[in-house]
């Protein structure tokens, strides 16, 4: 499986600079809100993802910084100790082994990761962007087609809104860019569609050992497409596309529901409910991507500030399930150093300690 051995994190947000090794199971960060346990995670993500879990580049300068850099050694099953690097100072460069990514997709998926965070209830209380980051996010990791198609229809799409946007657009050009959309967008929404039934049954079981509870859960996908094909849609609606100065219809409008008992979670759910289904959906994530991955694969597992919302119970559940042969590498948050230790320590000995103060990490 992956394993994460050793970071580097150089002016990333509040971490100055700081050399960090791991423990290939479960490595845990306390400290107080602030310090610095969540950026670390984010750059362990980065480091996957080539992005921030939260927020755009601009705002991962270390204050008074012009670049922040990150490194990470991995153990990967089949491979000698694999190092990526990135440099961001305006231009962003990947490496692999001080070797320069020609295109900086073509490393998605080669560490698939998943991260759990309180930042995730955006999912059920914002609009239907987020879900759409989600499901593009995991579908990407494990499926590298997908991830090209998507690439090549964002494209088409920003194409045709400028074409929109002018005086007096070339028709004829509108005609070709519908074409290839249309051509793109089918087996997209099929994937995204085929995401979301797969969900379905992991998030049901997950929802039950995590809450106990009764409710049913689900998630729905939700698109146009599943009514009529894209090139339909766009002749139809392009005097409106016109007059507004965008296109109205296609992948980018598509939406996840999110339910319990039938009804959106985000009017029926408490906060624990809510907590519980998010966490039941990013663990039925995980098992998706461990199953479409080869068999000695398991994405790194990043669980920021897990206490949030669950009552003990809840998270002794969860670290038991986590810790099981089903998981691999583990990165966990919380503020409370002697909480997470007596949980942790009843269940493994296979774990690392680590303190945050003010971006700079001890190893306890």
């Amino acid at each position: 499986m992956p394993s994460l051995k050793k970071i580097v994190v150089q002016n990333f947000r509040n971490i100055e600079l700081q050399e960090l090794e791991f423990s290939g199971k479960l490595n845990c960060f306390t400290g107080g809100n602030g310090e610095g346990k969540t950026n670390l995670l984010d750059a362990i993500w980065y480091l996957s993802m080539t992005k921030s879990a939260f927020t755009a580049d601009r705002f991962n300068f270390r204050y008074g910084s012009d670049f922040f850099a990150l490194s990470g050694t991995y153990s990967i099953p089949g491979r000698q100790d694999t190092r990526i690097s990135i440099h961001v100072d305006g231009d962003k460069k990947l490496k692999r082994d001080d070797k320069v990514y020609q295109r900086i997709s073509d490393h998605i998926g080669l560490i698939p990761i998943v991260m759990v965070s309180p930042s995730d209830v955006s999912m059920v209380s914002d609009s239907g962007e987020e879900r759409r980051r989600f499901a593009n996010s995991v579908i990407s990791q494990i499926d590298s087609e997908y991830l090209v198609g998507m690439q090549q229809y964002n494209r088409l799409l920003a194409q045709r809104n400028r074409l929109l946007k002018e005086f007096r657009p070339d028709l004829s050009l509108l005609d070709v860019i519908d074409d290839k959309m249309d051509a793109l967008s089918l087996p997209l929404s099929r994937k995204r569609e085929a995401f979301a039934k797969g969900l379905n049954p992991r998030i049901k079981d997950f929802y039950l050992k995590i809450s106990g509870g009764r409710e049913s859960v689900s998630v729905r996908y939700r698109s146009e497409l599943q009514k009529s094909g894209l090139k339909d849609l766009l002749s139809a609606r392009r005097e409106r596309d016109l007059l507004l100065g965008y296109t109205t219809v296609g992948l980018q409008r598509d939406d996840f529901s999110f339910e319990m008992n039938g009804h959106p979670i985000r009017n029926c759910g408490s906060q624990g409910q809510q907590k519980s289904f998010l966490v039941a959906l990013k663990f039925a994530q995980y098992a998706i991507m461990r199953e479409g991955l080869s068999e000695e694969v398991k994405p790194i597992l990043l669980l920021d500030d897990l206490f949030d919302k669950l009552d003990l119970s809840r998270v002794q559940n969860l670290l038991q399930m986590v810790l099981g042969e089903d998981f691999g590498q583990i990165f966990l948050t919380d503020s409370n150093k002697l909480r997470i230790s007596n949980m942790v320590d009843s269940i493994t000995e296979d774990r690392s300690y680590f303190e945050a103060k003010g971006g700079v990490f001890m190893q306890l």
